[in-house]
């Protein structure tokens, strides 16, 4: 009998995400996706605004990956590098908790660090914070070691501790931090639960993912592909309120009427943003243990507010009734997935457009670099050209766990 649950454990794949997300767009150039029109000769415009402020941030090209290590304030305080597997342990540690906070701050938080004296504002701000309480062992339940995160204290971790360490208050509001906090006691708690997958070579903690991806590779490379399948299924049933069918957590996953299949999977449209922002940022980690990441671009672009917002405020995207843009919208509303999904089709569109224009190779330049050069930060140029604090081009109700 053919297994009925194979199409959704399909869609907690990368490779689920490009495909219906190319389908989605063309369907879109087609006229055939309620909302939006696509004018895909725009597409050379955003391509020109890539490429001149990849070139202004990094004139020699040397690009590092869009990874969370770029938000911190300055080098992390981690274990001594003459024990890479633990140095590696907590370097996930850091990543995974601090891209789990990592979703919208709303336009009003800010953090002002204590050690540089600087103020951070958006995902900034929030990696600072993160990175400050990991080096002060806020996550830590061994005072003599507080360089890692352990799944003992994130279960018990309060919304006020949150606030705490994120200076969050009335005065300064964070958006989401019931839903952060509870978010990380959840994962907590999954940590404890597989001790098969956080806890083959330590204690239970988010850090020991490492030590499964490190068997997983057999001292071998990695698809980077891999790390998110794995953080699909050791992350997956940490997320509230999303689909769950056929016992099968979903994750970042929503309904589209345009998507058709006769199966479970119809009408759904994986998009996994934050759990791709985490594989991204543990590539690093990887390789400085030794473990050879391959086949970057097996991952995608990430449909997030600051790459759809590029499009949208290049005209590659726009709204088929302008005032869609006053109104609040639900992450789940149809609107928001198609913008979504078509973010991560358009971000595979606009490369070769990019490469080309700085003269780079797909090898030398993946998705990756072109987010980080790139349109993550030629999206937040248009957005502070345009609407007040770099806000994003629509109000989207957010649990503090999407975008």
């Amino acid at each position: 009998m053919p297994d009925s649950t194979a199409p959704l454990r399909a869609l907690l794949t990368a490779t689920a995400v490009r495909e219906r997300a190319h389908e989605l767009l063309d369907l879109a150039v087609a006229g055939r996706v309620e909302g939006w029109v696509v004018n895909l000769d725009r597409l050379d415009a955003a391509a020109a605004l890539t490429a001149e402020v990849t070139r202004e941030s990094y004139p020699d090209l040397a690009i590092p990956f869009h990874a969370r290590w770029r938000h911190f304030a300055g080098v992390p305080a981690l274990p001594p590098a003459s024990d890479p597997a633990a140095r590696a342990r907590a370097a996930f540690d850091l990543a995974i908790v601090s891209v789990l906070l990592d979703a919208g701050a709303g336009p009003d938080w800010r953090y002002r660090d204590a050690a540089t004296g600087k103020t951070f504002s958006r995902s900034e701000g929030l990696g600072v914070a993160s990175q400050r309480m990991f080096e002060a062992g806020a996550f830590s339940t061994d005072a003599a070691e507080p360089l890692r995160v352990d799944g003992r204290a994130l279960a018990e971790l309060s919304a006020e501790t949150l606030a705490q360490g994120f200076q969050a208050g009335e005065s300064n509001p964070l958006v989401g931090l019931d839903g952060r906090a509870a978010l990380l006691r959840r994962l907590g708690a999954r940590v404890a639960a597989r001790p098969d997958l956080f806890a083959t070579a330590d204690s239970p903690r988010p850090g020991g993912l490492y030590d499964t991806l490190a068997a997983r590779a057999g001292g071998a490379s990695l698809p980077a592909a891999a790390i998110l399948e794995l953080l699909l299924e050791a992350l997956g049933p940490i997320w509230a309120d999303r689909l769950v069918i056929e016992n099968i957590p979903l994750g970042d996953c929503w309904r589209h009427p345009a998507i058709r299949r006769d199966d479970a999977s119809d009408g759904l449209v994986p998009l996994h943003k934050l759990s791709q922002w985490l594989s991204y940022s543990l590539i690093e980690p990887l390789q400085a243990a030794g473990i050879e990441v391959v086949e970057i671009d097996g991952l995608t672009g990430l449909a997030e507010y600051r790459n759809g917002g590029l499009f949208v405020d290049t005209g590659v995207l726009a709204l088929a009734d302008p005032d869609d843009a006053a109104r609040t919208h639900l992450v789940s509303d149809a609107l928001i997935v198609a913008w979504r999904a078509m973010t991560v089709a358009l971000l595979d569109r606009l490369a070769p457009r990019v490469r080309a224009l700085l003269g780079v190779t797909e090898a030398d330049f993946p998705l990756a670099r072109m987010l980080e050069g790139g349109t993550w930060s030629a999206g937040r140029r248009l957005a502070a050209e345009r609407r007040p604090g770099a806000a994003p081009p629509f109000t989207i109700i957010s649990d503090g766990t999407v975008f």
